[in-house]
């Protein structure tokens, strides 16, 4: 049982790490392409900027629900 206990919990924190590093790249993605669509002159970027936040800011919550339901 507390091997299974040590498995679970090292893949959580992958886990957890995977969610940060994946809203990490959501950040720079997205500010890279709201960049490029400034500069070209697209007067509509409000909604992409909060797409991509909130795409983000997702990807960190998840991260906190698995750390809610594993009680870990």
């Amino acid at each position: 049982m507390q091997q299974a206990q040590q498995n679970l919990r090292s893949t959580f924190f992958s886990a957890m790490d995977c969610s940060l590093v994946l809203a990490a790249v959501f950040g720079i993605i997205g500010a890279v392409r709201i960049y490029h669509n400034w500069q070209m002159g697209n007067p509509r970027i409000d909604e992409q900027v909060a797409a991509w936040f909130f795409a983000a800011f997702f990807m960190v919550l998840a991260g906190a629900f698995l750390r809610g339901v594993f009680g870990l």
